[in-house]
C-alpha cells in the first residue's frame, strides 16, 4: 500500500483549505502564503493568452520595424532569412508533418527562381507578378515528384528526390536558349525596378524587397497554419505517424501525399521566386546545387520539424552560422567550424531550437484548451 507525501494528503471535509495552527493562546498563527507552483496555467483563448499572443505580435512588429531601418548589407541578410524561412516552411509540409523525405527542394527552389527570371528576362514581366506563376508551376511539378510517394518510402523516397535535385542543373543546361545554360540568366538592375505605387524608387530596391518578403513569408506562415489546424492537416500527421492506421481512419493517403508533396514544392518556389529578385544572377550550377538542398534540410532540423516557427530559427541558423564561422576560418576550415556548430545544436537540441526552446516554456506557463460543456439532449 503507498503513502501519499505530506503536500498531497487529503483534507478533512470540516478542514477548511486555509486552515492555520492555532497556538496555546488560542489566537491563529499569522497567516503564511503559498508560493505559487511552476508552471503556471492558463486556458487557450482566455484573457491571458490573448494578451500572451498579442505582446508577441508586438514584439514581432518592433522586430520587423528594426529592421526596415538597417543598412543595405544587414536588411540583405534580413531578406536572405525571410527567403529561405518561406523555402523550409515549404519543405516542413512535406518532411515535418506528412513525413515525406525530400533532399530535392533545391530544384523546386531553382524552379521557382527561374520561372521568375525567365518570365522577367525573356517577357517583360514585372517581378512580384511573377510569384503566383512560380507557385502553380511549382505545384504541378509537386505533384509529378510526389507520385513515387504513394508507392515508395523513407530512404527510397529520399533517393527518387535526390536524383530530382541532381537533374535539375542539367535540365537547366540542355535549354540554353531559354534558361541561359552554363553562363546564367541575369535579371538586370532595371527590370527589378520597384512598382509604382509600392513608393520605392530603384535606387531602394532593397528596402522594396524587404518588405515583400515581410508579407509574403506572413502569409506563407497564415498558410501553413490553417492547413495544420485543418482537417487536412491532421491528415497530413495521421499518414507520417501510421499510414495504415490513418487508411483504416478513412484517409485517402494518395491524396493526402501528393497534395501535400505539391503544396510544399509550391511554397519553395515561392522562396525561390524572391531569391530570383534578390540575387539577379541564375547560375543552376551554383545557387540550385546538392548544397543547397541539404541547407534546406538543415535549417529544418535546426528549427525544428513539425514546427510554426522552426523554419523562421532554421533560416538564422543557415543564414548567419557560415557567415560568423567564416570569420574565424577561411575555405575547408570555415566549412568545418559550420558543421561543428551545426553538430552541437542537434546534441544540445534534437528536437530543434523552437521544439527546446517550447519545452523550457511549458515548465514556466502552460496552456490547455477550454472544455466544452456537454449539451443536454433535446426535448
Amino acid at each position: 500500500m503507498t503513502t501519499q507525501s505530506a503536500d498531497r494528503e487529503p483534507r478533512a471535509a470540516s478542514e477548511p483549505s486555509d486552515a492555520q495552527p492555532i497556538t496555546p493562546a488560542g489566537t491563529t498563527s499569522p497567516v503564511r502564503k503559498h508560493r505559487r507552483r511552476l508552471p503556471f496555467v492558463i486556458r487557450r483563448n482566455s484573457r491571458s493568452h490573448v494578451g500572451l499572443i498579442g505582446v508577441g505580435v508586438v514584439v514581432g512588429l518592433a522586430m520587423v520595424l528594426w529592421g526596415g531601418g538597417f543598412g543595405q548589407f544587414n536588411q540583405g541578410q534580413l531578406t536572405r532569412v525571410m527567403i529561405y524561412a518561406i523555402a523550409i516552411a515549404g519543405l516542413n509540409i512535406a518532411t515535418g508533418y506528412t513525413g515525406l523525405v525530400s533532399v530535392g527542394h533545391s530544384a523546386f527552389f531553382g524552379l521557382g527562381a527561374y520561372t521568375t527570371g525567365i518570365l522577367v528576362v525573356r517577357h517583360g514581366w514585372s517581378p512580384e507578378a511573377t510569384i503566383p506563376v512560380a507557385f502553380v508551376v511549382c505545384f504541378v511539378v509537386g505533384l509529378v515528384v510526389g507520385l513515387p510517394a504513394l508507392r515508395i518510402r523513407g530512404l527510397y523516397l529520399a533517393m527518387v528526390t535526390l536524383a530530382f535535385g541532381v537533374a535539375f542543373p542539367e535540365v537547366i543546361a540542355r535549354f540554353s536558349d531559354l534558361t541561359g545554360g552554363a553562363q546564367g540568366l541575369t535579371i538586370r538592375r532595371a527590370m527589378l525596378r520597384p512598382p509604382s505605387w509600392s513608393g520605392f524608387s530603384l535606387s531602394e530596391k532593397g528596402q522594396w524587397l524587404y518588405w515583400l518578403c515581410v508579407v509574403v513569408l506572413i502569409l506563407v506562415l497564415i498558410v501553413v497554419h490553417n492547413v495544420v489546424r485543418s482537417r487536412y492537416g491532421l491528415a497530413m500527421m495521421a499518414a507520417r505517424d501510421n499510414e495504415i492506421a490513418a487508411s483504416a481512419s478513412g484517409v485517402n493517403l494518395a491524396v493526402v501525399k501528393t497534395s501535400a508533396f505539391g503544396l510544399s514544392g509550391a511554397l519553395t518556389g515561392v522562396g525561390g521566386s524572391l531569391f530570383a529578385m534578390y540575387l539577379g544572377s541564375l547560375v543552376a550550377n551554383d545557387s540550385f546545387t546538392l548544397l543547397n538542398a541539404i541547407a534546406l534540410l538543415t535549417g529544418l532540423v535546426i528549427g525544428g520539424e513539425a514546427t510554426r516557427f522552426g523554419p523562421i530559427i532554421g533560416a538564422i541558423a543557415v543564414v548567419y552560422i557560415p557567415y560568423y564561422t567564416s570569420d574565424l576560418g577561411q575555405g575547408q576550415a570555415a566549412a568545418v567550424l559550420f558543421g561543428a556548430a551545426l553538430i552541437i545544436i542537434v546534441f544540445i537540441a534534437p528536437e530543434g531550437l523552437t521544439g527546446a526552446f517550447f519545452r523550457v516554456f511549458r515548465r514556466v506557463l502552460t496552456v490547455i484548451p477550454v472544455l466544452r460543456k456537454p449539451q443536454p439532449p433535446a426535448d
